[in-house]
């Protein structure tokens, strides 16, 4: 099971102008690949700008506090945003996960159909995301 770093997760109420920021002020150019495919049928349908320094992504969304009670889920991933990491085997990291006692949300197909999704708390209270590419969506 291997795990690397993927994207940064900012929460904001005004996604145009943290991208406006992220883009004129840092100098960060618009993700175009290597994205999940959002679907407004899903639990999470807030606006969201991807971009990236060439090396890792950030995630812009649209603050949403109703979407873990909506979805059913402990953790809300677009309270406060998150750190995310990828892994090519979601199910042997969920095992990793429970052998050491970290309780998490499983966000399969809650808010993109491409992308298998848990999210966790580490010992400060931030969260993690953890995802998987699933079969067939590219990379």
């Amino acid at each position: 099971m291997k795990l690397w770093l993927h994207h940064v997760n900012h929460v904001t109420e005004n996604v145009e102008r943290l991208r406006r920021f992220y883009s004129d002020i840092m100098g960060m150019g618009e993700q175009t690949d290597d994205l999940p495919v959002r679907e407004a049928s899903r639990a999470y349908s807030g606006d969201v700008a991807f971009v990236t320094d060439g090396a890792v992504q950030m995630h812009l969304a649209q603050k949403d506090l109703g979407l873990a009670h909506r979805a059913g889920k402990a953790i809300n991933p677009v309270e406060r945003g998150h750190i995310a990491f990828r892994t090519d085997d979601i199910e042997a990291f969920k095992r990793h996960l429970e052998e050491n006692g970290v309780a998490y949300s499983d966000y399969a197909g809650v808010a993109t159909g491409s992308w298998h999704q848990i999210f966790f708390h580490d010992p400060e209270g931030n969260v993690v995301e953890v995802h998987q590419v699933l079969d067939g969506q590219g990379v």
